[in-house]
């Protein structure tokens, strides 16, 4: 590797450094301790300071040093992991650079041409690689240690590095933490002990930070069932938010690719830096605080005062834009947020350079006047460019401007502004159902009025609408009950999907135009959902209500056929319904499904299961009582998973569930968590008096059905009405705002960012248990077809899924990534095509012939593959295993026998059928069958034992590929020679048995007879000749089957399987060979340790040739 050219001093470096080469212009040298001799306890000294020590001279024990002879002074301008790479820079040195420096006069001249040569060469290296880092110099010398030390492929992409100490057991070992996109590494060497980690981020249960005694503050990896702890990290929240960062990447690229699919920022593992996952997590942050759509990114973050019109003071906060936002974010404590879409700004002044202040103006009479922003004016011109709007004289007339609205009706959200189909329903269907009556003068209904005045002086004060301040008085309002009137305009604004529907005029319709008729399996399980949405209100008994639903839920399908449609959607998009027309309802649920509960309505309800572990958490930290009574808290993960689901619409009466969905879009999940804590605390004293689970169960349902909402102005739902008429409702009633209010007095202290982060945390655990659910589901099912014991098959498992991943590192389009989908049946989830099949069956094949040589490893994938799609699951690979390594002698060789005919080994070129594989690989399956499966699995059950009778004869072709098939397998065996022997043997005596055959079938003269005759002695012969070599064999082998051929007539000889295995009974050197135990053990250890560094020497051969 080239260096950028840096002087060092020589006074007592030739204590450490063995000059090899040298002449008038460059020395090369090598660090003691390396290469010959080791160098003895100066080699473990120097070992030890090049690991500690970030210094050039630890990176590469080779280095080429650039001096005049003139002048004491040398450059250090190239360094070397091996031998050879160094000759390579010394040679390249002594080709274009020496010849040149002739026609200098002076040193300086020399010197200076030399240096700006190398940084020339460095430059043009750094072009790719290395233009986003931020030290490119520094980076480069990073990544020279990683290749050597981790022998990574080449492809691998560092992130950064940093100093730290792991602790080995209770030894702490300084040295250097890597982060790459697929790896976790870690490098210490102290006084010849050397400490080597790598850990795929996809192998990690655990990554949190903790502190001790003895560790004050540390970062905790649990990987393989082994905990890690690295300490003494200079930044330590930075090293960790990017160990984060770089585990989700993995997490979703590799296990989740509905969620990895949404972020094109990361698509490509190769392009991944510091800078771009640090702008990732703000963005992604950004975005979920403001609940901006997913393809806004932070651009520019400002720091500022706005003024606050409600409290007539400055604020201070941060001012964000996006490419469609202008955001602002009280500092203070106040919580005071405002989001301004770009597209209500219609100017933007700054009325004196010297005040550093831009004043914004929004259609609808409103400005925002912002001051004491540093740089102000680049602030402006974004705006301006972002709103397309020319730049103006700072002193121009400005419009009318007042900073509240003078009229609150004239402000409206920007919902059903546009055309909509007939077909789509204009109107909530709460006032279709249930209409206010003005004139109705009943408690209810003034309490109602007031809660709307209430509203409407918050409009007047805050502003309404998309440019409305977000206060902690907003969420006052929202805790006491928002109006039955608002509620819809007020879910669209707070859950952001105001924006959604602004900024995409006419989808809705098209959409519906589109999946209108269409019959999938998503639209079968809609109509089966229909009618149990919310079947005891009115408006879901009528087919207003029910063809609604139908349209907003076949709409989602088909817009987002990752998820379609899940169970529990049609009960939230019932509510949302109930008070939002149609098409807002669309976008609520997109709001939610897509950005506020994420990953929830997918499959495996991932989101869902992540924010259970979540509550578990809050349960452990602030109901001890609880936790000491029950110290399994899984009941309430199983008890809680509909609350999270259906925001507990399903739990709770419809009148009181909806102040909890009014919370939740103000808030966002961190209100479910809190109302379930206080739920939970409610119930406390009954659930520790519980003797078993079932009693829990029936408590808390009994408490949901005690629930009611005293201001509620509709009508009672059919089922409260039952509750309250039977009379089994043994709480005393609570009313809802009563227990939204407590749980947002005790455990409103619950941050937002910790939830999130707590997210992140129990993501990894959540999806690796489901990963080792998986895995047992398929060992319990392959361990019945098979002879490994259960241990031997996790380990082949393991093994079977890191080469999937393995061949998903380093692309974006890897096939065996296209095809994981974790809805298939387990066996099917994780397969390899030819390729990654044929790297994991080199390492794991029983008999120490060459696949490279032999093309066993393409037959064996052919045969194995019975459906013929280019891929192998596990259970197929399994078994093959389990045939060539604990078998008998008969199934081992009825095995061999079938990879020689179809589909096994065909009459083709090897580089033909590879070509074929790989196209199939790229197709890939399509869409799920489910017919498919099921016919498949009834033919497995129906499916016959086969027999030897059943096996079909092989022909001349085959069976002499056979027979070198046998010659590669007894290669290298210690009795190769009498192996060899036996099965030229075998051949001349199938022959022959074949041509007897022949000849007593058909008729033939005297002298064919007395010629045939002639022959068997020469093939007798044949055989006693030594020493015998498969090169040998196959000659003598093709020239009996020649002769054969000229005697008999012109159809091709065949052999039957009882032919073959009666003659390879004879040979007991052959049938000791087969019936000689194999143990995969040793196998399985060697696997291990060279799986990733077969990939590694592939990679380098590759980019050799």
């Amino acid at each position: 590797m080239w260096l950028k050219p840096d002087e060092i001093l020589l006074k007592n470096a030739f204590k450490l450094w063995v000059t090899e080469k040298d002449n008038e212009y460059f020395v090369l040298q090598r660090r003691r301790g390396y290469g010959e001799g080791g160098g003895g306890l100066t080699g473990l000294l120097v070992g030890t300071l090049d690991t500690v020590l970030d210094s050039t001279s630890k990176v590469a024990p080779y280095r080429i040093l650039h001096h005049t002879p003139d002048s004491q002074v040398y450059w250090s301008v190239a360094c070397g992991v091996t031998r050879e790479e160094i000759f390579q820079h010394w040679e390249w040195l002594q080709q274009n650079i020496m010849r040149t420096l002739s026609v200098f006069d002076s040193s300086e001249d020399i010197t200076s041409f030399v240096q700006g040569k190398i940084r020339g060469l460095i430059a043009e290296e750094g072009k790719t690689s290395l233009v986003l880092e931020d030290d490119p110099e520094k980076f480069r010398e990073a990544l020279l240690r990683f290749e050597k030390w981790f022998e990574i492929p080449t492809e691998e992409k560092l992130v950064t590095y940093y100093s730290c100490s792991y602790w080995k057991g209770k030894v702490p070992c300084q040295g250097w933490l890597y982060l790459s996109t697929n790896f976790l590494c870690f490098y210490s060497y102290f006084l010849g002990a050397e400490v080597k980690l790598v850990i795929s981020w996809d192998e990690i249960w655990r990554l949190e930070k903790t502190s001790n005694v003895i560790l004050t503050e540390s970062i905790h990896v649990l990987a393989h069932g082994e905990d890690h702890y690295f300490s003494m990290l200079l930044h330590l929240n930075e090293t960790f938010s990017l160990m984060e960062q770089l585990a989700d990447y993995s997490i979703k690229r590799l296990f989740d690719k509905e969620a990895f699919e949404r972020e094109p920022a990361l698509s490509d593992p190769l392009q991944i830096t510091k800078r771009g996952l640090e702008a990732h997590a703000k963005s992604q942050q950004f975005r979920t605080f403001f609940r901006l759509p997913k393809e806004e990114n932070l651009l520019e973050v400002h720091e500022g005062f706005l003024w606050v019109p409600f409290s007539h003071f400055n604020t201070l906060g941060k001012i964000c834009l996006s490419e469609n936002y202008l955001c602002f974010a009280s500092q203070d404590g106040s919580q005071c947020h405002i989001i301004i879409p770009m597209r209500e700004v219609v100017n933007v002044e700054k009325p004196d350079s010297g005040s550093r202040a831009l004043t914004v103006f929004v259609r609808g009479k409103k400005a925002l006047r912002f001051s004491e922003v540093r740089d102000f004016q680049r602030l402006a011109n974004t705006i301006r460019s972002r709103c397309g709007i020319s730049a103006s004289p700072q002193h121009s007339a400005s419009p009318e401007v007042t900073h509240s609205h003078d009229n609150p009706e004239d402000v409206t959200l920007m919902v059903g502004q546009k055309d909509s189909s007939k077909a789509v329903s204009t109107e909530a269907l709460m006032t279709v159902f249930h209409p206010q009556d003005v004139e109705n003068l009943d408690p209810k209904m003034l309490k109602e009025k007031m809660k709307e005045q209430s509203w409407d002086i918050h409009f007047s004060e805050y502003g309404r609408g998309t440019s409305m301040f977000f206060t902690r008085k907003t969420r006052d309002l929202i805790v006491r009950g928002v109006p039955e009137s608002l509620r819809g305009e007020l879910w669209m604004l707070f859950s952001g999907a105001v924006n959604d529907m602004a900024t995409h005029p006419g989808y809705y319709t098209e959409l519906v135009e589109l999946s209108l008729g269409t019959s999938t399996l998503a639209t079968d399980e809609i109509e089966r959902d229909l009618h149990r949405s919310l079947p005891e209100h009115p408006a879901f008994q009528s087919d207003t209500g029910i063809s609604a639903l139908r349209r907003v839920l076949t709409a989602y399908a088909y817009r987002n056929p990752k998820i379609g449609y899940c169970q529990a959607m049609n009960i939230l998009t019932s509510v949302l319904l109930l008070y939002a027309k149609e098409e807002e309802a669309f976008w609520l649920l997109v709001a939610v499904c897509e950005r506020m509960l994420p990953d929830y309505f997918n499959r495996r309800i991932i989101g869902a299961l992540v924010d259970q572990a979540v509550f578990e958490d809050l349960i452990r930290e602030n109901l001890p009582q609880l936790v000491e009574h029950m110290t399994d808290l899984s009941f309430f993960s199983s008890v809680s998973l509909s609350w999270f689901l259906t925001l507990f619409i399903s739990v709770l009466p419809i009148e009181s569930a909806v102040n909890v969905v009014d919370c939740f879009f103000f808030d966002g999940i961190k209100s479910i968590l809190q109302l379930g804590l206080a739920v939970l605390d409610y119930n406390m004293d009954a659930l520790i008096s519980c003797s078993d689970d079932a009693e829990a169960v029936t408590i808390l349902n009994k408490f949901f059905d005690s629930v009611t909402n005293r201001d509620s102005p509709l009508p009672p739902t059919v089922q409260q009405a039952l509750v309250s008429n039977n009379g089994k409702a043994s709480h005393v009633g609570v009313d809802i705002s009563e227990l939204i209010r407590e749980a947002y007095e005790k455990y409103g202290s619950i941050r937002s960012e910790e939830v999130e982060s707590s997210r992140k945390r129990n993501k990894l655990y959540v999806i690796q248990t489901l990963e080792d659910t998986t895995k047992q589901n398929v060992i319990r099912v392959v361990s019945q077809d098979v002879r490994f014991n259960i241990t031997q098959l996790d380990e082949l498992y393991n093994l079977f899924k890191r080469q999937h991943f393995l061949s998903c590192y380093w692309t974006m389009k890897s096939p065996a990534l296209l095809h994981h989908d974790p809805s298939l049946a387990y066996l099917e989830q994780y397969q390899l095509g030819f390729q990654q099949f044929s790297e994991l069956f080199s390492l794991l094949e029983p008999w120490a012939f060459c696949t490279y040589k032999s093309n066993l490893s393409l037959w064996v994938f052919r045969l194995i593959d019975e459906n013929q799609d280019g891929l192998i699951n596990f259970k197929e690979f399994c078994c093959a295993l389990d045939t060539l390594y604990s078998s008998s002698f008969t199934n081992k060789l009825k095995f061999l026998f079938k990879l020689h005919l179809p589909p096994g080994y065909c009459d083709t070129s090897l580089l033909k059928m590879v070509l074929v594989f790989y196209f199939v690989e790229l197709s890939g399956r399509g869409r799920i069958d489910l017919q498919a499966y099921l016919k498949q699995w009834q033919n497995e059950i129906l499916k016959k034992e086969e027999t030897i009778k059943d096996l079909p004869r092989i022909n001349q072709t085959q069976f002499i590929q056979f027979s070198k098939t046998l010659y590669n397998i007894f290669h290298g065996a210690p009795e190769e020679e009498s192996l060899y022997r036996a099965v030229a043997h075998v051949t001349s005596l199938l022959l022959r048995m074949e041509e007897v055959g022949r000849r007593l079938q058909e008729p033939s003269s005297p002298s064919e007879s007395e010629k045939a005759a002639g022959t068997s002695p020469a093939e007798d012969s044949s055989t006693e000749q030594g020493p015998v070599t498969p090169e040998s064999c196959d000659t003598s082998s093709s020239h009996n089957s020649q002769d054969a051929g000229s005697e008999l007539s012109d159809t091709e000889w065949s052999f039957s399987f009882e032919q073959v295995l009666a003659s390879l009974l004879n040979e007991p050197t052959i049938v000791d060979f087969f019936d000689r135990p194999l143990n995969i053990q040793t196998k399985l250890g060697l696997a291990r340790v060279a799986q990733l560094k077969l990939k590694a020497n592939k990679g380098k051969d590759s980019k050799g040739n």
